[in-house]
């Protein structure tokens, strides 16, 4: 059989065959076959493209396509062959006819397509009668997958109020199944819940506004949104997805008040700053759209003022001035709220703000007393006797039962001396005449008492001024030192005064100078009165001597200019000096202090040369005093008592109580008053021979016993156990012995010229000693 009539046959085959692409029931052995009749030649391989569609519950081979040779005679002589990817597992073909099988459940979303190797052999020679050739075998979808909603659930805002149409999220689902065959994975969206508000786009999942909504009305919808695939048909399969859509907020409701009228008190002893009370607006809206202003309208902003609570959206009254309830004892005010952020959408519709009525009632209280002033100042002349008045001060009560009051002064340390005050009617007088050279003001302060509730008290101060009586003559502002010389002429200025006044001129102060009366006689001297407040002192005469007279005296009137004037008379004293052409102040007045002592210059320079002396022979007496030293010997005697000190205690050490304390020796009050000790001649002599003989001599122990004799019959000495530990040095040594026993002595006939017989290592000893010797003598 050539090849067209092959393919013939095989067209008519498909024609005959009652599977149709479309059908998925068929019976077993021609079950869900699909073909496409498509002629196709390669190397004398003759089939048709080969698809299995996947099987959802198929346990017996289905048949798939035919592979068939055109050299095959149908004898039998021929052998098909199958290898590949799913050969003799997945896919099995009857060598006979070349017809493929497919014998295992397939899954399109795991492996879309097999690649496998078509090979036929001749049965005898067992030699390939076509050469290997490759086909593959493609797996139809079918719609064995749910829609599935991946990102859910959904949760969306969108603003109140938002037009139709407003887009507010999207929902998107995926299908498994071949999008690109069929209509397995074509999906539709329906809206299964949350009409008339909202609404879906079939195709793109997004959920649209479907009509205005107010927050204030329901802040928040549940929506549910279906996806369905085979576009919705019969039997298709579908999911749903939940999306919770929120509104938010937007400023489209004015606060309103919850009162339209409010009651408020307040007493009139509230001190500025109190809190009258609290207003409140509503606002629907929330977070910064219900954020709120008070204000206050009218003339009582004055009085009263409203702050707003940013926590709580409260409109908080606060007194801003005290109020009074003799005065005035009710309020109306307006109280205004508006919204701190309006949107200009909403504001054609009303406005966005609301007022209320606050009434407000002052409460009466007892209060103190009130002055008719706080701060009186008065004024009284200082030469006004004791119990003059000054002023009064009044105070009375606010109330209405205008309680009686009693007055005080505040006494301090001065004005408790100076003034008093009248309880009843607030009287001040004086109670010592005032000085106003001493003070010129005096500050006190006076309370106000209500006689029946004495906790009432109220204060008032009161400046009293002394006002100036002219009591007060001019007077010298200092003392005057005027000389004139011997030489002078006569109309020579020598002086120029001033004057002044501890009383306070309203007008400035104006003195007149002139000679006294008394002096008016007096051809010395003149006073030129300047008319500046100042004056001049001039010679009348030439020619002074001071044999004739040293000093002078002249008497000044001084007048002011008060009412009434006042006078008063300084003598101004003018020395006579010997110069020539100027005057030497210093030397006048060392004259002047010569004659007053009635002494000549030379007698004063003998004074002074005497004490001169006397001082620089005390000072070089204190001088000679504090170099003088002490003499060696008695140095040396101390460092060697110092040293029998050290070395006489042999006590058990720190817990030997009993041992003897050598600080009581030492401490002042017990300390005996040294007497020094006599050395007699003979113990003297003793000691010389001691020096030539051995320890165990009759002379040696003779000296020793007298040496401790005299020790223990001493007042002065303590009872040093140490006299006894000076050895004998031997009889051998040219220095003898070095003991300083018996080297401290008084008697005019002791003797140390045997230090010179000791040898050249005590020269030094031997001349200090001589030395001392003929100090003494």
């Amino acid at each position: 059989m050539n090849c067209s009539v092959l393919l013939s046959l095989m067209l008519m085959l498909l024609q005959l065959s009652p599977c149709s692409p479309s059908t998925q029931n068929c019976s077993a052995k021609n079950t869900d076959q699909t073909f496409t009749a498509v002629r196709r030649v390669k190397r004398g391989w003759v089939w048709e493209p080969l698809f299995a569609t996947e099987e959802q519950t198929s346990m017996v081979p289905v048949y798939v396509g035919q592979l068939k040779s055109d050299l095959d005679k149908q004898d039998g002589n021929l052998k098909y062959i199958l290898t590949g990817e799913g050969a003799g597992s997945i896919f099995i073909i009857d060598e006979n006819n070349g017809k493929i099988y497919v014998t295992q459940k397939l899954d399109r979303e795991k492996k879309p397509f097999y690649t496998l190797r078509a090979q036929a052999i001749n049965r005898s020679t067992q030699l390939p009668v076509e050469p290997e050739s490759e086909f593959i075998i493609k797996v139809r979808d079918v719609n064995d997958h749910e829609p599935q909603f991946l990102d859910g659930p959904y949760v969306a805002t969108v603003p109140e109020m938002s037009p139709e149409g407003t887009s507010v999220t999207q929902v998107t689902a995926t299908d498994g199944d071949d999008p690109s065959y069929g209509n397995s994975a074509r999906l539709l969206y329906s809206l299964i819940q949350g009409q008339p508000y909202f609404s879906v786009e079939p195709k793109t999942g997004v959920i649209r506004m479907a009509s205005q909504m107010d927050r204030e009305t329901k802040d928040q919808y549940l929506v549910i949104i279906q996806a369905k695939d085979m576009v919705g048909q019969v039997g298709a399969f579908s999911a749903t997805a939940t999306v919770t859509i929120n509104l938010s907020d937007i400023n489209d409701n004015p606060p309103k008040f919850q009162q339209r009228l409010y009651y408020m008190s307040v007493s009139e002893e509230a001190p500025v700053g109190t809190i009258v009370g609290k207003v409140f607006a509503e606002d629907s809206d929330i977070g910064e759209n219900a954020a709120m202003n008070y204000f206050i309208e009218g003339d009582s902003s004055d009085v009263f003022d409203i702050i707003t609570n940013n926590e709580t959206q409260e409109g908080i009254i606060l007194l801003k001035k005290r109020v009074d309830y003799e005065s005035k004892r009710r309020y109306s005010i307006e109280a205004k709220v508006v919204n701190r952020y309006i949107d200009d959408r909403f504001l054609k519709e009303e406005p966005f703000e609301d007022k209320t009525i606050v009434k407000i009632n002052v409460e009466d209280a007892d209060e103190p007393p009130v002055f008719t002033s706080k701060n009186y100042v008065m004024e009284i002349a200082e030469a006004a006797v004791s119990g003059s008045v000054v002023g009064v001060v009044t105070a009375s009560d606010p109330d209405n039962d205008d309680c009686p009051v009693r007055y005080s002064i505040v006494h301090s340390m001065h004005s408790k001396r100076l003034f008093s005050i009248n309880e009843y009617n607030g009287t001040i007088i004086t109670t010592k005449p005032l000085d106003r050279e001493i003070a010129s003001w005096h500050n006190i302060t006076v309370t106000a008492t209500e006689t029946r509730n004495p906790e009432k008290i109220s204060e008032a101060n009161v400046y009293i001024q002394v006002l100036d009586v002219n009591d007060h003559a001019p007077e010298f502002p200092k003392y005057y030192e005027t000389f004139v010389c011997e030489n002078t002429v006569s109309g020579q200025l020598i002086q120029s005064i001033s004057a002044v006044d501890q009383d306070d001129s309203e007008e400035g102060h104006h003195f007149y100078f002139s000679l006294a009366q008394e002096a008016t006689n007096n051809s010395h001297f003149t006073v030129k009165d300047n008319q500046d407040n100042t004056a001049g002192i001039f010679t009348a005469k030439s020619s002074f001597r001071r044999q004739d007279q040293f000093s002078f005296y002249l008497p000044i009137l001084i007048l002011d200019n008060g009412t009434p004037p006042l006078t008063s008379t300084n003598t101004l004293t003018i020395t006579v000096c010997d110069c020539d052409t100027e005057v030497n102040t210093f030397y006048c007045r060392y004259g002047a202090f010569m004659y007053a002592m009635g002494l000549s210059t030379e007698a004063l320079v003998a004074v002074l040369a005497c004490i001169l002396i006397l001082l620089v022979f005390s000072l070089a007496i204190v001088a000679i005093r504090q170099q003088r030293k002490k003499s060696p010997f008695l140095e040396k005697m101390e460092e060697f008592r110092e040293n029998i000190v050290r070395y006489d205690d042999e006590g058990g050490g720190e817990e030997d109580t009993e041992a003897f304390d050598i600080s009581a020796l030492r401490t002042r009050p017990v300390m005996r008053m040294h007497k020094p000790r006599k050395i007699t001649t003979e113990i003297h002599s003793l000691y010389r021979q001691s020096l030539q003989v051995g320890p165990d001599s009759t002379i040696f122990r003779q000296f020793i016993s007298e040496k401790l004799e005299e020790a223990n019959t001493d007042p002065s000495a303590p009872p040093y156990d140490s006299l006894q530990t000076y050895a004998f040095e031997g009889t051998g040594s040219l220095a003898g012995s070095l003991s300083s026993l018996g080297s401290n002595t008084s008697d005019a006939d002791q003797s140390y010229d045997y230090l010179t017989d000791w040898g050249p290592h005590f020269k030094h000893l031997a001349g200090m000693y001589t030395s001392h010797r003929s100090v003494e003598d």
